[in-house]
C-alpha cells in the first residue's frame, strides 16, 4: 500500500460569504492549496477531485458543485465527485482520497470541502442540518442538533459533575486560539468574567438549548478548505514545493442512527471505534498524539470526544480544562485552531479544515501564539449527525 502525504493546503476565511457562489468559494480554497504545493500550473495532471458538501441544494439552491468547481478552475477533463456524509463530509472525502492514492488508482488527489450556509436564516440552517435526524422519531418530534447537544450536556452534568462555568472556560480557551487564527469566523476576545462570572453574564451568554449557552455552540459559517494528496512513493512526489505531511491513520465508524436506540447515550461508540482503528493503522497510541482538532459543534463534544479517543479518563476531561491541560501550552493542546466554536463550522468543509490545521501545526506554520511546540503527530475527529458517523485522521511529521 502506498504512503499518502499532504503536499498542499488551502483555506478561505470562515464567516459570511453569502454574496459569493459556492463553486467560487470552493475554487478559492483549491487554488490556495495548489499554489501552496507549487502545482497550480499542473492542475490538469491531478488524477481525481473530491468535493465534500452536505446541503448546497437546500442551503443555496445549487447542486453538481464538484463539476462546477472543476470548470471554474479550467481543470476539465479531471474526474470529480461529490462526497456527502453530513457534518463528517469533509473527513470522509479525505478518507476516500487517501484510499484512491493508497490503492494505486491515483497518484495526486485534490480534496475540497465547503458550504455556504448564510444565504438562509440561522433558523432555516438549523432545520436543514436537522434533516439528517430520523424523520419519524426525531425530526418530526421537533428535535434539532442543538437540542441533542443540550440533552447530552445535561446527562453529562448529572453523571460527572460538569458545570456551566466549565463550558465557559472551554469557550475562553478556544476563543484565545481563534483570535490568533487568520481563518477564524469569530476573532473576538472572550473572558470568563463576561460569559460566566460577571453580573451581565446571563445576558451576554444566553441559553440556546439549556444548559448550552451561546458561547457553548458554534456559529453558522460559510467557507471552504482544501488539501492536495500525493503518493509519497511515486516520482510525482518530487514535483511539489513542500515536504509531505504523511497521513498515518484514517478510519471511520457508525453508531445507531437513532440516539434513543443506544444502550448508553453518553458513550460515543463511533468516535471510540474510529479512533481505535486509526491508532491501529498508524501504530500509535493516545500518548503519542501531540495535539488534536476535535469536533466541538457544542463545547461538551470536545470534552466527550477527548475521553473517547483516550486522552482523558471518562468523566474527567473538564478537570483537565480547569487545569489548562488542553491549552496551547498544556500537555494535550486541543482545538488549536479555535475549534468549531471560534473558527466556525461550514458543515461540509469542517473535516477538511481540521486536517489543514494538522498540517499547519506539523509544518510549524501556525500563527504566533498558537503554534504547538515541536509537534510530531496530530489527530482530528470529524463528527457526523449526533455521533452516528465519525471519521478520525492522524497525520505525522516524518
Amino acid at each position: 500500500m502506498a504512503r499518502v502525504g499532504i503536499v498542499g493546503i488551502g483555506h478561505t476565511r470562515f464567516g459570511n460569504s453569502s454574496e459569493y457562489d459556492l463553486a467560487d468559494v470552493l475554487a478559492y480554497a483549491a487554488t490556495d492549496a495548489l499554489k501552496d504545493a507549487g502545482f497550480l500550473e499542473h492542475r490538469k495532471e491531478i488524477d481525481q477531485v473530491l468535493v465534500a458538501n452536505m446541503a448546497s441544494g437546500l442551503l443555496c439552491h445549487q447542486s453538481a458543485v464538484a463539476s462546477a468547481m472543476v470548470s471554474r478552475l479550467d481543470m476539465e477533463p479531471v474526474p470529480a465527485e461529490l462526497v456527502e456524509n453530513g457534518p463528517a463530509s469533509g473527513a470522509s472525502a479525505v478518507k476516500l482520497g487517501y484510499m484512491a492514492v493508497a490503492s494505486g488508482m491515483a497518484d495526486v488527489v485534490l480534496v475540497v470541502g465547503g458550504e455556504i450556509m448564510r444565504k438562509v436564516t440561522g433558523w432555516l440552517a438549523t432545520d436543514v442540518v436537522s434533516t439528517m435526524l430520523d424523520t419519524e422519531t426525531e425530526y418530526n418530534m421537533g428535535l434539532t442538533l442543538p437540542g441533542f447537544g443540550g440533552m447530552f450536556t445535561r446527562m453529562y452534568m448529572e453523571k460527572y459533575g460538569l458545570t456551566e462555568r466549565d463550558l465557559a472556560l472551554l469557550a475562553v480557551k478556544n476563543h484565545d486560539n481563534g483570535i490568533k487564527n487568520k481563518y477564524a469566523h469569530i476573532q473576538a476576545t472572550c473572558t470568563i468574567e463576561a460569559i460566566a462570572d460577571g453580573p451581565e453574564a446571563d445576558v451576554v451568554n444566553n441559553y440556546i438549548a439549556e444548559p448550552l449557552r451561546m458561547y457553548s455552540t458554534c456559529p453558522v459559517s460559510d467557507g471552504a478548505a482544501a488539501v492536495l494528496l500525493v503518493n509519497m512513493d511515486s516520482p510525482k512526489a518530487k514535483l511539489f514545493a513542500k515536504k509531505p505531511v504523511r497521513i498515518a491513520g484514517v478510519a471511520s465508524a457508525t453508531d445507531t442512527h437513532c440516539v434513543h436506540n443506544r444502550k448508553d447515550p453518553l458513550q460515543l461508540n463511533a468516535v471510540r471505534i474510529a479512533a481505535e482503528k486509526a491508532y491501529q493503522m498508524s501504530g500509535l497510541t493516545p500518548k503519542d498524539i501531540s495535539f488534536a482538532e476535535l469536533h466541538d459543534a457544542f463545547s461538551i463534544l470536545e470534552m466527550a470526544i477527548s475521553e473517547e479517543v483516550g486522552f482523558f479518563e471518562r468523566g474527567k476531561s473538564y478537570l483537565a480544562v480547569r487545569k489548562g491541560e488542553t491549552a496551547i501550552n498544556g500537555k494535550m493542546p486541543i482545538n488549536t485552531s479555535g475549534g468549531l466554536k471560534s473558527k466556525g463550522h461550514p458543515v461540509g468543509g469542517t473535516g477538511v479544515s481540521q486536517v489543514v490545521e494538522l498540517v499547519r501545526q506539523l509544518r510549524g506554520e501556525a500563527e504566533e501564539g498558537r503554534q504547538v511546540k515541536d509537534p510530531k503527530y496530530g489527530m482530528s475527529v470529524n463528527f457526523g449527525g449526533f455521533g452516528n458517523n465519525v471519521v478520525a485522521v492522524i497525520c505525522a511529521k516524518d
